[in-house]
C-alpha cells in the first residue's frame, strides 16, 4: 500500500508539473501574441505618422506652388502696367510731336 501511494503521489506530482509547464507555455504564447499586437500597433502608428508627414509635405508644396504662382501673377501684372505706361508715354510723345509739327 505504501509503495502504491508513493507511486500515485509521484504520478500526481508529474501531472501537476506537466499542467504547470503547459500553463507556463500558454502564458508565454499569450505574451508573444501581445508583443506581436504591440509590434503591429507600432507599425500602424508609424505608417499613419508617415502618411500624415507626407500629407503635410504635399500641403506645404502646394502652398509654395500657390505663392510662386501668385508672385508670378504679380510680376506679370506689374510688367503689363509698365508696358501700358510706356505705351501711354509713347502716345503722349507722339501727340506732342504731332503738335510740334503742326505749329
Amino acid at each position: 500500500l505504501g509503495i502504491e501511494l508513493t507511486t500515485l503521489e509521484c504520478k500526481c506530482k508529474r501531472d501537476s508539473k506537466g499542467r504547470e509547464r503547459e500553463r507556463e507555455r500558454e502564458r508565454e504564447r499569450e505574451r508573444e501574441r501581445e508583443r506581436e499586437r504591440d509590434r503591429q500597433r507600432d507599425r500602424e502608428t508609424e505608417r499613419q505618422r508617415d502618411r500624415e508627414t507626407e500629407r503635410q509635405r504635399d500641403r506645404e508644396t502646394e502652398r509654395q506652388r500657390d505663392r510662386e504662382t501668385e508672385r508670378q501673377r504679380q510680376r506679370d501684372r506689374e510688367t503689363e502696367r509698365q508696358r501700358d505706361r510706356e505705351t501711354e508715354r509713347q502716345r503722349d510723345r507722339e501727340t506732342e510731336r504731332q503738335r510740334d509739327i503742326e505749329t
